[in-house]
């Protein structure tokens, strides 16, 4: 994995992120103590198989998911700023334990993160979050790393994809075997970005009454748009397609929890990391209900 994505979420605070949000209204609830994910640690954490990191990993999100239970508990709109997409092991346990199989999820990504343990061939969690949750991986002891997610937590139904464009051949493979809905760049391409959002709507949400989580890496966007950013892919989204897509979601007033991932202060010179942490941050507002006019 490369490091330096871990420290997104502090740029992001640093751009003035919160001020932002309380600007457009909002009262900010910070989750306690997640400044202090590197003393999570572990002091040894060889691989598990092929999997990297995977008892710092575990830890982590574990921590992430009781934060966000604990927000949608309150009724709060739960933000979580990343990291690199590991994380949505520790966010959507945390909202489907309130929100229950009637959550749905919208992935918005230029990779499917699918992998199992079996069919990850980088060993890195960020390629496999959705195979836990999903519970593609079978049983896990409740002692060992991730034995605490909830398999099976989001119905493959619930779930769908916006942006995909560089998916491993066993992730197709994974996609194609459980149905799982996914608009690849060829269908924005195709159908243009409103209507795409729309068809995902309608397959996870058809009435708009049900609960919605969105899960925005920025690698959908296009490089040329989001440049600091660990796994970047010609091809991607424009900037108005991404901002299209947060403004429809939160139009349909379903939102209760948002993450925003891999955002890297480390890649890219200055003005990269400047552009790539003002559009996460665009996002966010967005996604909360900031309008153009």
């Amino acid at each position: 994995p490369k490091g330096g994505v871990d420290d997104g979420p502090v740029e992001m605070v640093r751009f003035g992120v919160l001020d932002q949000l309380q600007g457009m209204g909002y009262s900010i609830e910070l989750s306690s103590g997640m400044d202090k994910y590197k003393t999570m640690k572990p002091a040894s954490d060889p691989p598990i198989g092929v999997l990297k990191n995977a008892r710092y990993v575990s830890t982590a999100a574990k921590r992430v998911s009781e934060q966000v239970r604990e927000h949608c508990e309150a009724g709060r709109m739960a933000v979580t700023l990343g990291g690199d997409h590991s994380i949505a092991m520790g966010t959507l346990v945390g909202s489907t334990s309130v929100y229950g199989d009637d959550l749905c999820v919208i992935w918005v990504d230029a990779h499917a993160d699918i992998n199992t343990p079996e069919t990850t061939e980088s060993g890195n969690l960020h390629g496999c979050p959705l195979s836990y949750i999903l519970g593609l991986c079978g049983e896990i002891d409740k002692d060992q790393p991730f034995g605490w997610v909830s398999s099976g937590c989001v119905r493959k139904d619930r779930l769908v994809y916006i942006g995909l464009r560089d998916v491993d051949p066993a992730e197709k493979m994974i996609l194609r075997r459980h149905g799982i809905k996914a608009f690849s760049m060829h269908d924005v391409d195709k159908h243009g970005i409103g209507r795409i959002v729309e068809m995902a709507l309608d397959h996870v949400n058809r009435d708009r009454t049900l609960p919605v989580h969105m899960s925005f890496d920025v690698d959908a966007l296009d490089p040329s748009v989001a440049p600091a950013t660990g796994t970047p892919v010609r091809g991607g989204l424009t900037f108005r397609e991404g901002h299209y897509i947060c403004e429809a979601v939160a139009e349909s007033g379903c939102l209760v929890a948002l993450d925003l991932v891999e955002v890297n202060p480390k890649l890219g010179d200055p003005e990269s990391l400047r552009q790539t942490v003002a559009v996460g941050c665009s996002l966010v507002r967005c996604s909360l209900g900031e309008r153009l006019l």
